[in-house]
């Protein structure tokens, strides 16, 4: 825990100094100097909203681990994050003037719904082997996906939509990002209820005979992830399987208490997304690569890793 704790301190070091405008620590000093303006204006705003978006959707993804008990699922990987698009979408079009805070409700209650319905689904199914829930989760995505992006052509929207779509934290800037902090009073809730979440992974019989409302808490767990991936996609845009393969590599070390493992969590996600942002800045510098890229093909590959070793 200490030691990652402090490699966040020298990612957050490094993500506050890397950039195409060279910054020296001298300059930050003169509070009226470009510099300064550089740091307080973009990278700072952009810093937290790198932290709070990778412990968001870490701690999401093991929520939503429980309430499914599937250690594959996440929202890229049940239909949520595709969901949420299309609630984005259907905001624009049906409300042109909608505030931010609209368009966020119109995309949780979208992946709001696409949760239950996804869950809905799996409970209908025997599945022989784990491994299929995901599966069945990204034909499930990308059946959204498709919806939405039709759903955009029809509306004259979708070359716009593929760009502000994509996670980029490049646009965060200060004035433009304070949405996201809507997800520290949701960590703050996730953590409260971790042990009944941890129960409720047991299963519906087992948490029912240790007195837990089941019905009550999967809502409950069920808000805490539209709001997280809401807030997320409207503000940064799309970034998949944060929330999946940071739980699982804690779960590998530390197991799946959440009441002791939640902050690692929290920590491993934020890390996690640090890493990918300055990996995907400095790969073809001066210029950027979006996170949603950097993220997806690393936790990609995490998580190809994962479901083989789900199969064997």
């Amino acid at each position: 825990m200490r030691s990652l704790f402090l490699l966040l301190i020298l990612l957050c070091a490094a993500s506050l100094m890397l950039g195409s405008k060279q910054v020296s620590i001298a300059a930050l000093f003169n509070f009226s100097s470009d510099a300064w303006l550089t740091l307080t204006a973009s990278r700072i705003p952009r810093l937290i909203a790198l932290i709070l978006t990778g412990v968001g959707l870490s701690v999401s993804g093991v929520i939503l681990q429980h309430i499914v008990r599937n250690k594959f699922v996440e929202p890229a990987t049940s239909g949520g994050l595709d969901a949420a698009k299309l609630g984005i979408l259907v905001s624009l079009t049906l409300l042109p003037s909608a505030s931010t805070s609209n368009k966020m409700l119109f995309s949780m209650l979208f992946c709001f719904a696409a949760s239950l319905l996804f869950i809905f689904i799996i409970s209908r199914i025997t599945f022989k082997n784990s491994v299929l829930i995901p599966v069945l989760g990204l034909m499930y995505g990308s059946v959204l996906s498709s919806i939405a992006e039709f759903y955009a052509y029809q509306h004259n929207i979708l070359q716009s939509m593929q760009g502000w779509l994509l996670g980029d934290f490049s646009r965060v800037v200060q004035g433009q990002y304070e949405l996201i902090y809507i997800i520290l009073p949701i960590i703050v809730l996730a953590y409260f209820y971790a042990h009944r979440f941890t129960v409720m992974g047991m299963g519906e019989e087992m948490a029912a005979s240790l007195g837990l409302r089941y019905a009550a808490t999967a809502a409950l767990g069920l808000i805490l992830v539209s709001v997280t991936v809401a807030a997320s996609v409207i503000t940064i845009g799309a970034i998949p399987f944060v929330g999946l393969v940071v739980p699982n590599l804690v779960a590998l070390k530390y197991g799946e208490n959440l009441s002791r493992t939640l902050p690692v969590v929290a920590l491993s996600g934020a890390c996690l997304l640090l890493i990918c942002d300055i990996f995907g800045r400095v790969i073809i510098y001066p210029f950027e690569v979006p996170i949603g890229l950097t993220a997806g093909g690393v936790g990609g590959v995490i998580f190809l890793m994962l479901i083989m070793r789900g199969v064997r």
